[in-house]
């Protein structure tokens, strides 16, 4: 009788670890997948929309017209922004590097190279804040996946029923044990989950920017200013 007890003792702690930590285990892979997203995120803020930002300040050149262009486009705080990167040659000439220059002189190839590396910062914005948007989304599934969990799972009243099933014996488990004292406040504590950090955090917001038709009159304008307080530069030189 005691080995059967015994037996069905283990088959009932089996089976709450076996659903407490499978739950568990989908929590924190979905916060592996999520953490794992914000990095993906990064380096598209990085790599694409930072590569586009760099591009225009090294042709808008000034404080000044860069400000008028943050105005315009509604884009949100300055990122990336370094007045030694948006001065110096040899960045200058890395920045431009393998991009397809288009027209017949330097005036046009200016004008074009800012228009196309604006709608590539159009698009990249939009991807961006798509993945965004997702990681938000999925950061809320988490916190929900986490309330649920509790529902289901409460460590205090699990490990007193289990010293119950085993009689009050405090040697009887080291799960069971840990109640003695007040531990299972500790333990309740070292074995809670917590949620990710929101992708807020750690990622700027940024806002939609206009499509280039609808705001290509205002660009127009800046990139004149731009190319007027450096006539002798040409693209086609780097």
């Amino acid at each position: 009788m005691e080995d059967f007890a015994k037996s069905l003792t283990f088959e009932v702690k089996k089976e709450i670890a076996d659903r407490y930590f499978g739950f568990r285990k989908i929590i924190e892979e979905d916060s592996d997948d999520y953490q794992q997203e914000v990095i993906k995120t990064a380096l598209t803020l990085e790599n694409k929309i930072g590569f586009d930002l760099l591009r225009i300040y090294s042709l808008l050149r000034t404080d000044e017209l860069i400000k008028q262009f943050y105005r315009l486009t509604g884009l949100g705080e300055v990122l990336f922004f370094d007045p030694y990167v948006s001065n110096s040659v040899t960045i200058r000439k890395r920045l431009f590097e393998g991009l397809e220059l288009r027209g017949f002189f330097s005036r046009s190839r200016f004008y074009n190279m800012f228009f196309d590396v604006y709608k590539s910062l159009y698009q990249h914005v939009n991807e961006y804040r798509k993945q965004l948007a997702a990681l938000i989304e999925e950061h809320e599934v988490i916190e929900e996946e986490i309330k649920l969990f509790y529902q289901k799972n409460d460590i205090s009243g699990i490990m007193l029923f289990l010293r119950n099933l085993e009689g009050n014996s405090p040697t009887s488990g080291s799960m069971s044990g840990t109640i003695d004292s007040g531990g299972s406040i500790t333990m309740e504590q070292k074995m809670r989950i917590h949620p990710p950090q929101p992708v807020e955090k750690f990622l700027p917001i940024l806002e939609e920017i206009p499509e280039l038709s609808t705001i290509k009159k205002e660009l127009t304008r800046l990139v004149k200013s731009a190319y007027k307080k450096q006539p002798d530069f040409d693209l086609k030189d780097l």
